[in-house]
């Protein structure tokens, strides 16, 4: 029986993927003004954190778009 672990696709990144997922994600925070911080980040709220992570997905389609 396979387990499902959250974390395995992370692993599987090669450290340059995780470096530049990792600054995209902080470049995408600063974009849209959320302070986001290196480690913990408890304190954002789920409409800053979803924030960071629609946009990170809007700039990921639109590039894919523009390679069609």
């Amino acid at each position: 029986m396979a387990s499902s672990n959250n974390n395995s696709s992370k692993s599987s990144l090669s450290p340059e993927a995780k470096n530049a997922l990792h600054n995209f994600k902080m470049e995408t925070a600063r974009e849209v003004g959320v302070n986001l911080k290196e480690g913990y980040n408890g304190d954002l709220t789920s409409k800053q954190a979803g924030s960071i992570g629609g946009q990170m997905v809007k700039k990921m389609i639109e590039k894919a778009e523009n390679q069609l």
